[in-house]
């Protein structure tokens, strides 16, 4: 099956808790590996409040599991202490992957 379903996650760290937004998505990878439909994570840094995570997927089913897994819940829990706003979550459709 090929990749075709992405979910793009961005989130701004409040003043001060830049490292711990970049040590929680660190520990990110713990608890993706036990995600069989979570094909690809990244977890990255934009600017120095700014994060995010990309995955990818082969089905629809295994992006809405992930979006109602651990990541998500630990993101819901965690969130309001480390993060300026809400996160910006998008859906996205791969339009190619090399």
């Amino acid at each position: 099956m090929a990749l075709t379903y992405g979910l793009l996650a961005l989130v701004e760290a409040k003043p001060g808790k830049e490292q711990d937004v970049w040590d929680f998505l660190e520990s990110g990878r713990e608890i993706v590996a036990g995600e069989p439909g979570t094909r690809t994570w990244y977890a990255f840094r934009v600017d120095e409040s700014t994060f995010g995570i990309f995955d990818t997927f082969e089905t629809e089913d295994a992006r809405q599991a992930h979006l109602q897994g651990a990541i998500p819940a630990a993101l819901a829990e965690n969130g309001p202490a480390l993060l300026a706003k809400d996160p910006d979550i998008r859906l996205l459709d791969i339009i190619a992957v090399k």
